[in-house]
């Protein structure tokens, strides 16, 4: 992994479950740039599981929606020119486990860009435990306006 974390970099003060470097109880996961998306590998602990051995539906959701919104921020913020990216939220996502994902191995997430526009950005994400593939996700992520309540979220 290179470089600092866009979450670190764009959003040091964000409370967000998922992403939110302020949040001590959250997952507080680390995405980086790749060619057309990012990458991040996440450490599972014992209380992220569902029943012995296997990780939560809920916390791989969270890793996707989360990860696959930076995506999304980022190729907004590369395709306008901007120097931050603007605030994006989940406008839509869907998560497909393919398999259990298990517990003691490092997850590791890649996305890509399918489709972007000005403001918005459809997102792929996958999910990989022991090179297996877990999980997949895909959404739609929007670039909020001023009077949003996420608007400032991360300034």
């Amino acid at each position: 992994m290179n470089n600092k974390a866009v979450q670190d970099k764009y959003a040091p003060n964000s409370i967000c479950f998922g992403c939110g470097p302020l949040n001590k109880k959250g997952l507080r996961i680390k995405s980086y740039r790749i060619d057309n998306g990012l990458e991040m590998e996440f450490e599972p602990e014992e209380s992220h599981q569902a029943f012995p051995g296997v990780i939560n539906g809920g916390i791989i959701g969270t890793l996707l929606d989360c990860h696959g919104n930076w995506t999304a921020a980022i190729a907004i913020m590369d395709k306008n020119k901007l120097d931050a990216p603007l605030c994006t939220v989940t406008a839509q996502y869907e998560v497909k486990l393919k398999r259990p994902t298990p517990l003691g191995y490092n997850l590791k997430l890649k996305s890509k860009v399918l489709a972007i526009q000005d403001d918005r950005a459809e997102v792929i994400i996958e999910l990989k435990a022991d090179d297996k593939t877990c999980a997949t996700g895909r959404g739609l992520f929007v670039a909020v306006k001023e009077g949003h309540p996420a608007h400032h979220r991360w300034h």
